[in-house]
């Protein structure tokens, strides 16, 4: 243990009593870290010579086994004991220069208060994810179920064309931000006890400044851009269904990954067929005669063949059926199914002849009512 860190209070350089529990020792030590911190305060060499000094007073405090070493030692030589031999208990040295003590990190207790300990001061200009695009695309009903390859074009921001990029006039180069010194952030104190980090006010967050900007993108690095791409809409898609395209987006600057581009996808009505989740759906006209007596009918299927479909004697008007294997597509690659509903056909106006096979059936019911049972006529 290094002899003159004896001649040192902690404590009162911490501001706490010698009894102070250890979560009065942290929150004492988080105050005066965040006022005293060097990106707090840069260039204050005050301010960077009080931090080392909280953080050598932490450094020992916050450790049970350091802190019961140096009480015994104070105490001891506070009675006449004198110091122990320097280097007789290694591990407690403060580097200069640093916030590392003992093996201990501050950064970790900080937990990125001013920016990683102030290690991002120094840090490039950040990679930065291009923004996502919005679009709209149209589509039949055959296409919607089949899927379909569309051109759609598209505007965003792009890096700029006559700059490259650079947002800086031709013959000129961006300068590092003297702000945040490159990182395109900086911190505020704004957020109470921990500081908040945020683009940087003076470059927006692109770690550089234009002196001369470029005429094109005004210094901005950015202009509007419209490009036209070939997109494969999978079969099956709903109307209003929302696509996402992944890295089909704004293009991302500093080698950060592109943005992505989502379709809004509008599906036109068919004149026959509709859809229930993924069965299509279609209602079919049958005679009297064919729902009464039964029938073998053909019913239409989408962009294939029709199919047969048995409809048996005395079906209602209503009725659904189930052509499987005749709906759109599903995600596993299998088919829904077509449901099929039975629409009861009146003939009106009547032929003589029609007239009469009618009244003949109504007189063979001999005046059974279907509705008796409604009426209180039937038990």
């Amino acid at each position: 243990m290094n002899n003159e860190w004896f001649e040192k209070d902690f404590y009162k350089i911490l501001g706490v009593s010698k009894d102070a529990s250890a979560s009065d020792i942290k929150k004492a030590y988080r105050k005066l870290a965040r006022d005293h911190h060097p990106d707090a305060k840069p260039g204050d060499t005050a301010a960077e010579e009080k931090f080392k000094g909280i953080s050598e007073a932490y450094s020992v405090l916050s450790n049970p086994d350091k802190r019961k070493e140096y009480d015994e030692q104070r105490a001891m030589f506070s009675s006449g004991g004198g110091f122990p031999r320097a280097g007789t208990s290694g591990g407690f040295g403060f580097p200069s220069g640093g916030t590392t003590t003992g093996g201990f990190d501050f950064s970790d207790l900080l937990g990125g208060m001013f920016g990683g300990g102030g290690t991002t001061r120094t840090r490039s200009a950040p990679a930065r994810r291009g923004a996502d695009v919005e679009t709209e695309a149209t589509l039949s009903f055959d296409d919607a179920i089949s899927g379909v390859t569309v051109p759609l074009r598209t505007t965003s921001d792009e890096p700029c064309s006559t700059c490259h990029g650079t947002g800086a006039k031709a013959g000129t180069v961006p300068r590092v931000c003297p702000h945040c010194e490159g990182s395109g952030m900086q911190t505020s104190a704004s957020g109470g006890l921990f500081a908040m980090t945020e683009p940087c006010d003076m470059c927006r967050g692109r770690g550089l400044v234009v002196d001369d900007p470029c005429t094109t993108c005004h210094g901005s690095g950015r202009a509007a851009s419209s490009r036209t791409m070939q997109v494969r809409i999978p079969a099956g898609v709903k109307d209003g269904q929302r696509i996402r395209l992944k890295g089909k987006g704004t293009k991302g600057e500093n080698g950060g990954p592109n943005g992505d581009l989502y379709v809004s996808v509008h599906v036109e009505t068919h004149r026959l067929f509709g859809r229930k989740g993924d069965n299509l759906t279609i209602t079919v006209p049958v005679t009297f005669d064919e729902a009464a007596l039964g029938a073998e009918i053909s019913v239409p299927t989408l962009n294939g063949a029709p199919v047969r479909l048995k409809v048996p004697a005395g079906t209602p008007n209503g009725r659904t059926f189930r052509a499987r294997g005749k709906g759109a597509p599903r995600a596993d690659g299998t088919k829904a199914d077509l449901l099929v509903t039975i629409e009861v056909q009146v003939p009106s106006p009547l032929s003589d002849d029609e007239r009469a096979a009618v009244e003949a059936f109504r007189a063979a019911r001999d005046g059974d009512d279907p509705r008796a049972a409604m009426l209180g006529g039937g038990a």
